[in-house]
């Protein structure tokens, strides 16, 4: 079994739109059952077909709510085969949110995975529901304009309470739309060794159908959905990241100068850190570490490409745990430390994060927030040193909460600056950073 899916059961005649669905159907499936990770199921596709793969299963994780509450209504009862409920949001997928496919592939090609994975029996009233939906579909749009937002938007109650409570409704709505959004691809200059506008200018000599970032044009580039990043002009020069302009905030609060000792505490995949390396020019040093020794891989192939594998030293550690002796280096003049969280800043490019979403683990995350900072801060930083906390939510018991909370038992260190990101402003995700300073 691969992907959910048994390879056995699919004949040589299934065209690749129907193969495709069957690897969607089968991840899909599988996570509505589990809750494992999509983007690690996906891996698995061949690459050929793991674009639209990624398209049918992240469109339908993304809008399960609004999809289950539009297929609801033509069900008495939620069909108990494996996939068959599955087969049915993802149907509902195709013919409420994706344009690009044809009516009758959503339908036929769908109810053909299904019958793939399940056999026959439930095929027949997959393939009428989808029927009786696209049928209906200008009254499913209405029934769903005028469900309350947390519904038509697909996110959790909890969610929208509080951006409404804390931003207003019109500002809960942009951020829930903003989620909905498939995310851009969006190219990051490497410090030093490109600006945006001469990336932007080398992609469109290539024809390369390549605009500056819509709010950020001085500093992020934009191609289009399905480029082949890898073969673009600059790829292999290491000119270029893939990552959304919002995350250079914390790399700009740390204030990187050649000759600091720097600490990226929570480093993997290694985005933030290629940008602290870049700014160090080769003088000073840099530790790389993460707890995940799994982790470190894509962390070692980006250093790689981007020529900092020597210049970098990487360590598995616990930034909540890490002793000096563990880290075998420090004090450090600047720390970064990103740390783990809730994700609702990018709730776009992490389609499922959304319904990982509870009071209860909010408290959880922001517990282990703050024993990371007063770890690193207390037992790591140099007096007169700089950390930047950071996150990729939006919540204030992760952001500003923790560092109140941390600045309050620890008045020997103060706040330097502190900036919050909320979707859609300047089209960016959203983030979080405060930079810390320790008395000298």
């Amino acid at each position: 079994m691969t992907n959910g899916t048994i390879e056995r059961s699919r004949p040589a005649a299934y065209d690749d739109g129907t193969l495709a669905r069957i690897d969607a159907l089968g991840i899909f499936a599988r996570w509505t059952e589990s809750g494992e990770f999509p983007d690690r199921m996906l891996g698995a596709v061949p690459p050929f077909r793991r674009g639209f793969v990624m398209d049918l299963v992240y469109t339908a994780v993304r809008n399960a709510r609004a999809l289950a509450f539009a297929v609801d209504g033509f069900v008495r009862e939620r069909p108990e085969h494996p996939h068959a409920y599955a087969a049915l949001l993802l149907g509902a997928a195709q013919i409420l949110l994706m344009p690009d496919v044809a009516p009758h592939a959503a339908v036929h090609s769908t109810v053909e995975a299904l019958k793939a994975l399940d056999g026959p029996a439930p095929s027949g009233l997959a393939n009428a529901v989808l029927r009786n939906l696209q049928r209906g579909e200008p009254a499913v749009r209405a029934s769903l304009a005028a469900a309350p937002l947390a519904v038509r938007e697909s996110h959790v109650d909890e969610q929208v309470a509080r951006w409404t409570a804390r931003w207003g409704a019109e500002r809960a709505e942009a951020i829930c739309k903003w989620d909905n959004r498939p995310a851009s691809v969006t190219l990051v200059p490497v410090h030093g060794r490109a600006t945006a506008p001469q990336i932007l200018a080398a992609l469109l000599a290539e024809k390369v159908q390549a605009t500056p970032h819509p709010g950020l044009p001085s500093a992020a580039v934009v191609v289009p959905h399905g480029c082949h990043v890898d073969r673009l002009p600059g790829f292999r020069e290491g000119l270029f990241a893939v990552q959304d302009p919002a995350t250079l905030e914390a790399v700009r609060l740390l204030g990187i100068r050649p000759g600091q000792r720097v600490l990226d505490a929570c480093a993997a995949p290694g985005g933030k850190t290629v940008q602290i390396a870049a700014r160090l020019e080769g003088e000073g040093s840099l530790l790389a570490a993460d707890c995940w020794r799994d982790r470190l891989r894509p962390l070692k192939e980006n250093l790689e490409r981007f020529g900092f594998a020597r210049f970098v030293r990487v360590a598995v550690a616990d930034a909540k745990r890490a002793s000096p002796r563990d880290l075998g280096a420090g004090p450090f003049d600047r720390i970064l430390a990103d740390v783990p969280c809730s994700n609702t800043g990018v709730q776009r490019r992490r389609a499922d994060a959304r319904w990982r979403f509870d009071p209860a683990r909010l408290a959880q995350l922001a517990e282990t927030q703050l024993a990371i900072l007063e770890n690193l801060a207390l037992r790591h930083l140099a007096p007169g040193g700089r950390l930047v906390y950071s996150t990729c939510s939006i919540e204030e018991e992760e952001n500003e909460g923790v560092v109140a909370e941390f600045l309050r038992r620890h008045p020997e260190f103060r706040l330097a600056e502190e900036k919050l990101q909320v979707p859609p402003d300047r089209e960016c995700d959203g983030a979080f950073a405060a930079a810390i300073e320790r008395a000298g």
